[in-house]
Order: structure tokens, then sequence, then C-alpha cells
């Protein structure tokens, strides 16, 4: 039996459609559980294999896309679901086999069900966990391979592609969900998720749901144009519409076909469809795209990513931000001592709004459990700023703890030219996937010559190709050395810099104010070596972009050079200033916002442990109702609008909102010591429908209005229509949001509107959800149709005049 790697990338392949669509078609009602189906009727799941493989699909998918612990609730063991599922897939895949056409069955993992960390309360391990033991059932019973789908956030689908990896030997594709701004729901886009799948080594990576074909063909392009690994479309057949009560899709299959076509000849290595395509759309898709041939081809693109925005390294210079790092610095030493994050967080905000471009976290202390801080200190700023990290430890424990549990493809700082370094940093680099740092000294230290530098650079690479490391993965650092003591080898350090770039082809990186060391007024001598190393062709600058001298040489030379295009950044930052001002974007920051209330600030940056502290002192002085309207709701509509306009991301709106709960924790016991009763906004209701057991969605809204001073009941998922009235009548609610992912339960949202209206209930309704538009909100009777947990906030204020 061939194995589908040695197929994938060599012949277009085709998965099969939806499975919810069939099974809707046939009779399956709202709120039945799909996988159950797999024993209660086998035959009707094997038939609706059999249809697709007869349409052409290589690859049909088990039956299982909500099968894992964390979210399935049926009375039959999870084990025994997935073998069922397997079994199915594997009977129809019998009657088709030939050596000629090979066909494969994909065991279907889909998400959780959960929000991980700091987005929710599930642990990464916990959510690894959950895939692992699936992943685990599907191989024992006989999967080809694992098709990870619908994917909304990076580091879910990363604790997925692990758990398949280290359980398992099974191939991996992995598709990831966007919306119409073609971004997920933690904002990241197509570059974003190239970045991080490939870094893990998945086989095949793609987008499925979400939109029909024109749209995910134009995320296509751009995905096709930075992917060095096969690269897959699973679309819907358009966008839902409800027609009689009945959720329909309006792509027809002859247009799905036409409009995929485009993707074939982009180079996609696999397609297939999703919600709303039937077995009709794979059989026009593979009579039509069956004679196209995939176009896998590399990528010499060195790029680091967080969880929504991607930094390439050799397209210009970029700056590596270095003030996260203990050395030399005691209050920094004393944080990390006290578990202070806040300190560190402070520390990432200022580099960020000076200039950088990546942040390099260095906490390591002999005094401390460094492995347990550089985890807490990685999620905490992952989860406040959104650029790049770079990983930085001399511990490999360390270091593969962090690249574990980051959401994003890091730089890691560092390996060298020691065999010990090699064979301890490598393996965890590969496994991970990451820009791994190269330090050009080996056992007999720091050469003195540059062609001492470049053959340990060299040797680093070769090596690095033997653990399946490519060079675009690696950036060297030709070693700063303070002229004060070895003045000739700064020269050396600049002959190095540009022979690696030059000739090995590879970025470069350098710790430039190590320069100065030991001498007087050292911004001079920083200053003019960065000037000197970024002519000779230096990559990722680490400096402290909050120095002016570093700031003024990085932003004259981007102005010279011509990477800033009519010099408007350099305008931009000085129009209006004078040579003695201090001009770096930090300062500015500073004095436009020093008369701001510092709670109002905390909550910009999402500052939760210093917000309950600050709450309390001003509460001294402040009326709790003055804070809550004055300082905590006009903070969270500043990081609304920031949201809105894309310069803010879900992660940061949320870290906002829980540092107003922290506020209003204080609130709260001030006003129950006073003995007087807390003013609600207003009393509101959500709950996902009938039938539907996602509730990711409405957990976010109901954080939002919580902290924007809301009384939210959190009727659960999977609610009765007759609950939702019964909840609503009970405490005298007017305001109800219903949400709903599937669109086989978008039935039980109409229903449960109705069942609102019958019971004459002087009460709003909106919608929300991912298969929810403003024309399904409409054609089922709701008062407004809210796309994100933001517009839910909006409505709320505009419901009860606030």
């Amino acid at each position: 039996m061939s194995n589908i790697k040695n197929l994938l990338g060599k012949k277009l392949l085709f998965f099969d459609g939806g499975m919810g669509t069939m099974l809707q078609k046939n009779g399956m009602g709202a709120g039945e559980i799909p996988e159950m189906l797999n024993i209660t009727n086998a035959e009707l799941i094997e038939k609706i294999h059999t249809e697709y493989l007869e349409a052409g699909a290589d690859i049909i998918t088990t039956n299982t896309f909500g099968a894992n612990p964390l979210k399935f609730e049926g009375d039959t063991g999870l084990d025994m679901v997935i073998a069922a599922a397997i079994g199915n897939a594997r009977k129809a895949v019998n009657k088709f086999q030939s050596e000629d056409k090979p066909r494969f069955v994909a065991f279907d993992i889909g998400p959780c069900g959960k929000l991980l960390e700091p987005l929710g309360d599930l642990s990464f391990d916990a959510c690894y966990d959950a895939f692992a033991s699936i992943a685990k059932t599907a191989e024992k019973c006989g999967a080809d391979l694992v098709i990870i789908e619908t994917m909304s956030d990076t580091l879910e689908a990363k604790a997925a592609v692990l758990a398949v990896k280290e359980n398992t030997s099974l191939p991996i594709f992995v598709t990831m969900t966007f919306d119409d701004s073609y971004k997920t729901l933690t904002g990241g886009d197509v570059r974003v998720m190239s970045a991080i799948m490939e870094g893990l080594g998945v086989d095949c990576v793609g987008i499925n749901c979400g939109l029909g074909p024109e749209q995910i063909g134009e995320m296509m392009a751009d995905l096709a144009e930075i992917s060095s690994i096969p690269i897959m479309a699973q679309p819907n057949a358009g966008l839902p519409q409800i027609e009689n009560g009945k959720t329909v899709y309006k792509v027809t299959p002859e247009e799905f076909a036409e409009q995929s076509e485009k993707m074939a000849k982009l180079g996609a290595s696999v397609l297939g469809g999703c919600c709303g395509t039937t077995p009709d759309h794979i059989r026009c898709l593979a009579d039509r795209c069956k004679d196209y041939t995939p176009v896998v081809e590399e990528k010499n693109i060195t790029v680091v990513a967080s969880y929504s925005k991607t930094v390439t390294l050799g397209d210009s210079p970029k700056i590596v931000g270095e003030r996260i790092n203990p050395t030399g610095k005691k209050k920094f030493k004393e944080a990390l001592r006290n578990g202070d994050i806040n300190y560190i967080l402070n520390e990432a905000f200022k580099q960020r709004d000076a200039g950088a471009h990546i942040l390099d976290v260095n906490v390591g202390l002999p005094e401390i459990d460094e492995c347990a801080m550089m985890e807490k200190a990685v999620k905490a700023i992952s989860a406040a700023v959104n650029l790049p990290l770079q990983i930085d430890s001399s511990d490999p424990e360390t270091i593969e703890r962090a690249l574990r549990i980051y959401n994003g493809k890091p730089m890691v700082n560092s390996v060298n030219g020691k065999e010990e370094s090699i064979e301890a940093i490598m393996p965890i680099v590969k496994k991970y996937g990451g820009v791994l740092v190269g330090l050009c000294l080996d056992e007999d230290g720091i050469p003195a010559t540059a062609d001492e530098r470049v053959e340990i650079a060299k040797k680093i690479r070769d090596r690095a190709a033997e653990y399946g490391i490519k060079p675009k993965n690696l950036v060297m650092d030709a070693l700063t050395l303070t002229i004060s003591a070895q003045q000739k080898e700064s020269a050396e350090t600049i002959k190095a810099l540009k022979r690696i770039k030059d000739e090995l082809g590879i970025c470069t990186t350098l710790g430039v104010s190590n320069i100065s060391f030991g001498l007087p007024r050292r911004e001079i001598v920083n200053g003019t070596f960065f000037a000197l190393a970024l002519h000779s062709g230096l990559d990722a600058c680490i400096i402290n972009p909050c120095a002016d001298a570093m700031i003024n040489a990085y932003r004259a030379f981007m102005a010279l050079a011509c990477y800033d295009e009519d010099c408007q950044g350099y305008v931009a930052a000085y129009a209006g200033t004078k040579s003695e001002t201090t001009v770096t974007r930090e300062n500015q920051a500073e004095t436009k916002t020093e008369n701001v209330n510092p709670l109002f600030d905390i909550i910009l940056k999402g500052l939760k442990e210093q917000a309950f502290d600050e709450t309390v002192r001003q509460l001294e002085t402040v009326d709790p109702m003055d804070l809550v309207n004055n300082v905590l709701v006009e903070a969270l509509n500043v990081v609304g609008r920031e949201f809105e306009k894309g310069t803010m991301f879900l992660p940061q709106l949320m870290m906002s909102a829980e540092t107003v709960a922290a506020s209003f924790e204080a609130i709260k016991a001030r006003i129950a010591a006073s003995g007087e009763t807390q003013e609600s906004r207003g009393k509101i209701a959500v709950a996902t429908v009938k039938g539907d057991i996602h509730d990711i969605g409405k957990n976010i809204v109901k954080v939002l209005l919580e902290n924007y001073g809301y009384d939210v009941y959190d009727l659960g998922k999977d609610v009765a229509p007759e609950t939702v009235v019964e909840e609503m009548k009970k405490n005298d609610i007017h305001l109800c949001g219903l949400s709903a992912l599937m669109t086989t339960t978008v039935v039980s949202m109409e229903e449960t509107i109705k069942a609102i209206r019958a019971a004459g209930l002087d009460a709003k309704v909106w919608v929300g959800g991912a298969v929810l538009t403003q024309e399904y909100a409409d054609i089922i009777g709701a008062d407004k149709y809210c796309p994100d947990a933001l517009s839910s906030v909006h409505y709320a204020n505009e419901f009860f005049g606030h």
C-alpha cells in the first residue's frame, strides 16, 4: 500500500467534502451528536464515504470532528466511537483501493471547543493531552494520516500537531479557518500560519471552512508565495443562507470547480470541500483539476512570528529589543527574584513603542527557577505585546519549555560551534521550529580573525543541515567585542558579518552595545559602530531601541539606504523636534500621556496584577462609579477602537478585560464594605443554542460584557429554547445573545427566537457565531447581528442607553 507522503506534492490529491452537510441531507436532526452515528447508523456513514470515493476523492475524512475528551459528550466510550469511525471509512476505502489509485483514511481532529490560556482557562498541556489520547487511538485503529482542521488559534493547532507527532508516526495535514478579514480568531494571517506550521514540520498546510472558494483562493495565492511545503484548501460552497428554514449554500458544483481551479493553477497539492459541498462538488472538482501538477518549491525566506505578526529578516534591518535581560540591571534582577512580571511587561511596552520588531527575552538568574520564570514571562509578554520573541537562554530545558508553549515561531538565542552546544540545542529547534542564532565561537573561544569566525559559521550551517535545519532558519552572530580591550577585533567583526551575509547567504545579528563596554560616553561608540554594521549587512540588530543614539542611527540609515520610502518614517519621528530634544517614541508617548490616570494606562497595557492595588489606592479619593464610568469603561472603549482598527488583537483585548475585572473586584469590595448597593448597567442572558457545544465565542462575549458592568446570566451551551425563555422570565431579562458555530444548529437559534417571541417577552435578541451573516440574522428574526464580541458590547450599550 502506498504511503500518502509518496504522492503528496507530486500528484494533485482530492479530499472529500462536507460530512455535516451530507448528514443533514440524510435526515440528521438538530441536537444529534454526529459522531455517535458511527455506531448507531454505521451504514449511513459508510454510504457517505462511498459516495465521495465514487466522486473521485483520494482521501476521506472520518466522522470524528468533535470526538475529543474535552468536547465529546456521548454515552459511548470515545475510543469505541473512534474505532467505529475509522472502521466505517476503511470499509468504504477497501471497495475502491487499487495500486493505480490508492485511497486513504484521514483521522479528523477538530477544535477542542475551549479557549487556551491566556484567552481562556485551558492549559496548553491539558489541550495536548486531549489530542494525544485520540491520536494514539487513531493510529492503533489504522488511520493513514491525520487532518487537524478548522483551527482558529495557532496555539491550539500547535498543541494538536505536537500531540500527533510525539505519539504517532502518522502524516499531519493542518488547515485553519479565517474570517472575512482573512484573519484567525487571534488575529493571524496565512503568513503567520505558514511560518508556525512549517516550523513544526507538518506535511501539508492550508485553509478550510469559513469562506467560499473565491475568498479562500485569494489567501491561497499569498500562501503559495511563502510556503515551502505542500498547500491545500477545503472551501465552503460559498456563504450559508437560509431557505424555508434550512441552511443552503448557493455555489453550484460547477462554480465550485471553476473557482477552485485557480488554486490548482497556483500549485496546490490538495483540494477538497467543507460546509455545503457534496459528492457532486467533489466530482466536478476532480474532473476539472485532475491534470494539474502541484508546485512545491523552497522559499528562501527567514521569518519569525508571533500569534498575529510575522517579521522577515533579510529584506531590511530589524530591531531586536535587548532590555528584557538581567545582565547589568539591578532593578531587573530584583524584579525576577520577586516574580514581578509587570516590570518585564513594562520593558516590553517601552521597546515596542520605541520601534522594536522582535523582543529578546532572557530571565536567567542562578537563584531562581529560570524555566518556570521563562514560561511565565513568555505567556505574559505574548498576551500583552504581539511582537515575535527571541528566546534567550543557555539552558536547553528552559529553551525547550519556552518553544513548546510559545504561540509563534521565535528566534532562539543561541547555539555555537561547540559539539556540546550543537547536540543540546539543534534537536530542540528542529522539533519546534524557530530561527536559530549561531554564535561564531567554539571550544577555543572567540576567534580573533574574520576568517576563523566564518569557518565556525560554516560548521554551524553544515551541522544544522544534518539536523534538518535549513540555512533560512539560521542567523549568525559574528560577535561584538569591546574595543576598550580588543580594539582590532571590531574590524574583524564587521568583516566577518559582511562575509557571512555575502558568501554564505545567511542572515546576521549582533549585540551592538557590547562594543563600548568600559568606555565613557558609550552612546557615541555604539551609534557609530551600529552604522558600520548596518552598512555591512546587519539584519537583526540587538539594541536598546529606547536609546537615542541607537534609534537615531537606525532611522538615518533606513532613510539613506532607501528602506524608508520618501523618508516618511524619519520625518514622522523628527518633524517639529529640536536637536537637543529627546525624540524616541517612548518619550513622545510619555509626554503625550503624562496626565492620564495611571489606572487608564494599566488597563490599556493589560497589567492585571497592578490593577487591583491601583484601584484600591484611587478609591480613597474617587467615587467608585466615577472610576467605573470615567476610567474603566473609557479605557475599554479605547482598547475596543484599537481592536476594530486592527492595531490590537483578541489576546490584548482579553488581557485588558481581565485587568478591568481585577479593578472591579476592588470596587465591589469597597461597595460591599460601605453597605451600598452596586448599580448594574443591565441584565443580559447569553447562550449557545440547542445542539451546539461550541462556546468559545459566547465565553468571550460574557467576559467583555461583565467588564463593562453588565450582569451576565450565562446559560451555557446546548441550551434548549424553553430553558432560555424560563431563565429570562425568572430573572426579568430583556436582552439575550445567542451563539452558534455549526450550520446545523442555526435552526435551533431560529426556534429559540420564536420561543422568546411566542412567550410574549419584551426582549431583544442578538445573534453571532462563525456561520452567521446579516442575511441569516434577518431570516431567523434576530433583532441584531453582531459579527464579533465587541459589537455585542456596542449593541448592549445602545440597548441600555449607555
